[in-house]
């Protein structure tokens, strides 16, 4: 599904706005240690723009801080688009981020499902 040209937008302006949580989880998501596991930041998707996004795991994450408090019926709104299209949604606290980022991408590359960065015994 595109998104409409309006989302289009308004993704590449939150790319350059990127609150602080945002920025360190994406610094964390970027790096090559999650080798076949690829990650977008600012994703549209329909008439919604996810904070992160992994296509390979149809996982919408978002970084929800003080503001998600009161948009409650909106994400609630979003999450159903989302859910009937197949995507599975988390919703992490930003101050769970800015505690742990690495801990936090970690159980995030678990989630996406096998991965290749923590291989298993040597054969011997």
């Amino acid at each position: 599904m595109r998104a409409p040209i309006l989302t289009l937008k308004r993704a590449r302006n939150l790319r350059r706005k990127m609150t602080l949580p945002e920025v360190i989880l994406w610094r964390e998501l970027r790096r090559d240690r999650f080798h076949e596991l690829r990650f977008r930041r600012q994703h549209p998707i329909g008439p919604y723009v996810a904070d992160f996004y992994c296509p390979a795991a149809k996982l919408v994450i978002e970084v929800d801080g003080r503001i998600h408090d009161y948009t409650v019926d909106r994400d609630e709104e979003r999450d159903a688009f989302l859910l009937g299209l197949g995507l599975r949604i988390i919703r992490i606290p930003a101050s769970e981020v800015l505690a742990d980022a690495m801990s936090v991408a970690d159980g995030l590359v678990r989630l996406c499902g096998p991965s290749t960065t923590n291989p298993g015994p040597s054969p011997g």
